[in-house]
């Protein structure tokens, strides 16, 4: 049974990544404003380290192992963001990391994960079991695996964006009534509605998906965990999963989240947007946030609504679709 993460496990994990983790800024852009008709606060975890939020958690989750146990190493899986962010974590805590990644992933994350120290072990996405594969690793070295987001320590680390959300705009003399988190298992935005619960407590929480990859918008709606139909199919590559996380889907749905869906087209509209308006480099996936808001698919008001943009590890190539898509 899992230990239920708390407010309190997200404040610790601010301490244990404080000099490790950046304190990405908390942004607005006119040109956003005026397109949202309303404050949107932007928070850019593709300028944290390995560039998106996924090394908070890791970091975290790392940092908890007992020091009888590090000469183990860990053990992942991920299509990329969360690779590097264990990679990273790992080189940092001297330990060795193995990640098992699909072969099909972003050339750009797999030589950015072998860069990091970590050795990675590929798969075919649809036809290999990646858990199984971790697993056997898990078993033949006795390595800890870190769980992309169904991990109370990863969740916590994550969390680490919520606080300083809510910290940040409070410093500007906003409170956001809406945040929007890019989703796949849930660990991110699970997290920071436990960090909004310090400062922002009236928050809603909003997941953000790409159709077709719903799981969360559907099973907020229905009160229960659902799954995809398939595997692949989407640009937003480093947000497809399965199913809602377990625990993330369980603190989620107390704090009534709700779900919003997006295309690929939008996904990719949004990160045109930000290269071209806002001067930022986002992947499909962490732009789908920052889609909701561009497609209006936000509850209409003129409250400050944030966002986060929570990867930037794109390949030239699909830069060059989004632009391309975006001028059509």
């Amino acid at each position: 049974m899992h230990q239920t993460p708390t407010l309190e496990m997200v404040l610790q994990a601010r301490e244990r990544l404080s000099g490790l983790a950046t304190m990405t800024p908390l942004l607005r852009f006119p040109a956003l404003d005026a397109r949202a008709g309303r404050p949107v606060l932007v928070k850019p975890e593709t300028l944290q380290r390995t560039g998106s939020f996924k090394f908070r958690g890791a970091c975290n989750r790392i940092a908890l192992i007992p020091e009888a146990l590090r000469q183990r190493g860990v053990v992942a899986c991920s299509s990329g963001n969360h690779a590097q962010g264990v990679a990273e974590a790992a080189r940092l805590h001297g330990m060795a990391a193995t990640i098992v990644m699909p072969e099909d992933a972003p050339a750009i994350k797999l030589r950015r994960t072998r860069e990091l120290g970590a050795e990675v072990i590929t798969y075919r996405r649809g036809r290999d079991d990646r858990d199984a594969i971790a697993a056997a690793i898990v078993e033949r070295t006795g390595a800890t695996f870190i769980h992309p987001f169904n991990d109370p320590g990863v969740i916590a680390g994550q969390g680490t964006v919520g606080l300083e959300i809510a910290a940040q705009a409070r410093a500007m003399g906003l409170v956001p009534a809406t945040v929007v988190a890019c989703t796949g298992g849930g660990g991110l935005a699970s997290g920071i509605a436990l960090g909004l619960q310090l400062e922002a407590p009236e928050a809603r929480v909003f997941t953000a998906e790409p159709a077709g990859f719903d799981d969360y918008a559907r099973s907020l709606a229905a009160g229960t965990r659902l799954g995809n139909a398939q595997a692949s199919g989407s640009v937003c590559d480093a947000i497809l999963t399965d199913r809602p996380g377990e625990i993330a889907f369980g603190l989620l749905a107390a704090r009534g989240a709700q779900g919003l869906v997006v295309s690929d087209a939008e996904a990719l509209a949004a990160v045109a947007f930000a290269f071209t308006d806002l001067k930022l480099v986002v992947e499909p996936g962490g732009a789908v946030a920052l889609a909701a808001v561009l497609a209006g698919r936000i509850p209409p008001g003129d409250t400050p609504v944030a966002i986060v943009l929570s990867g930037g590890n794109v390949d030239p190539q699909m830069m060059q679709q989004a632009l391309a898509t975006a001028a059509a």
